[in-house]
């Protein structure tokens, strides 16, 4: 999937970290970019009297009188990127281009701006633009937090853990001191360091004081990452049950902890969680996957959406959804092959853990240990601590040719 790194105000640097690992859950659709102001795409999913609407309305009318009023544009093209963690349709990335376009195309546009043109670039999997404008903007302003923890993020999707790890480190007097143990937990949770990763972050937490709901969200979800990889279940759902307690509507959060209660063989809850989060193709493909767990009748239906969305997807010579489509290709429809194909394809851009599940598990099911060789070595080099990805790497040595 794309990698989603959420954008709020620079006063809180957890604001771009909040959906650190975004990339390796949730897919999305291509953002379509409006022409015009005046043109209706979709009524969105908000009733009329709803306060963000009258937000929304009030930038967008202030943009149409005077769209080079470069705080309003950062401002409303913000509030609609963070709109895709939160709503997971990704037309609202379009509008965020949008709003942004009098500087969209400028080598060097406002600092804010190019950060925020970096999102959206490495969203849709162009992380050389992305790490380009970064790269940019942290020479016009090292102290950047935004950008560093970004270039950070890009880094770590594409398995170059000692850039992000200075990254990390360069974060220091530029944050909060939560924020920089985070994102080293991060780095040491994917380099054999998963224990101590976790230990250290949980510690920074309990000593935490009046810590933003947002921020507790990010921290939560991170804590149930790393303890998941180590094999402590009862401990992640403890983590992901305390970050969906804080009421925060987050499709990262959503379906990470999803994919945890069908690893723990638990359908009938990830039905009841995602039966109203259909506009997500990554929450879609889980509900399907539960659906089917259960023999349900709709089961039908979801799989033809998915089919048509990935087809419409690759008419477009859209690449985001390789790794989703892959899990759908091999669990959905058995065609391992088909699924070995979109994994190696996803595996040239993004190398994160459950990229590796899934390439794993394709060539599991093909008996090809020989297509896995990109991925068990990044096991062995990276001294991962996951123990499905282990045992799949194993199952995977064992086989005879």
């Amino acid at each position: 999937m794309p990698t989603f790194i959420r954008f709020l105000p620079r006063c809180n640097v957890v604001a771009i970290a909040s959906i650190l690992f975004c990339s390796a859950t949730t897919a999305f659709a291509t953002a379509h970019v409006p022409k015009s102001d005046a043109t209706v795409l979709e009524r969105l999913p908000f009733k009329p009297n709803d306060p963000v609407v009258r937000e929304l309305a009030t930038m967008r009318a202030e943009l149409q009188r005077n769209p080079r009023n470069l705080e309003v544009a950062v401002k409303l093209a913000g509030r609609y990127y963070g709109m895709v963690g939160e709503e997971g349709d990704p037309r609202y990335l379009g509008y965020a281009q949008a709003a942004l376009a009098p500087w969209w195309d400028l080598p060097e546009p406002p600092t804010d701006v190019q950060v925020l043109r970096a999102s959206l670039l490495q969203f849709r999997h162009d992380f050389a633009g992305a790490y380009a404008d970064l790269d940019k903007v942290l020479v016009r302003d090292p102290r950047n937090a935004q950008a560093r923890v970004l270039r950070a993020i890009i880094a770590i999707v594409q398995a170059r853990y000692e850039p992000a790890r200075a990254d990390c480190s360069a974060l220091n007097n530029l944050t909060s001191d939560l924020i920089v143990v985070g994102c080293v937990a991060m780095v040491d949770g994917l380099t054999g360091k998963a224990a101590s990763a976790y230990t250290t972050l949980n510690t920074a937490f309990s000593k935490a004081k009046n810590l933003p709901a947002g921020e507790q969200l990010w921290v939560l979800t991170r804590l149930a990452e790393l303890s998941q990889r180590l094999g402590k279940t009862a401990v992640t759902e403890a983590h992901f049950k305390q970050a969906i307690a804080l009421g925060i509507t987050d499709t990262f959060l959503l379906a990470a902890y999803s994919d945890f209660l069908l690893d723990q063989h638990r359908p009938a809850e990830v039905v009841a969680l995602l039966k109203d989060k259909t506009r997500s193709d990554g929450l879609l493909l889980r509900l399907l996957f539960a659906e089917r767990s259960l023999n349900l009748p709709i089961a039908k239906e979801r799989e033809a959406i998915l089919t048509a969305r990935y087809l419409a997807a690759q008419l477009r010579g859209d690449t985001v959804h390789q790794q989703e489509e892959a899990r759908f290709s091999l669990q959905v429809l058995g065609n391992p092959k088909k699924a070995l194909a979109l994994a190696q394809e996803n595996w040239k851009v993004q190398l994160e853990p459950r990229d590796a599940r899934i390439f794993l598990e394709a060539a599991l099911a093909l008996k090809d240990p020989e297509s896995a060789q990109p991925v068990l070595q990044w096991l062995d080099s990276s001294k991962i601590e996951d123990s499905n990805l282990i045992s799949l790497g194993q199952k995977l040595k064992a086989v005879k040719k």
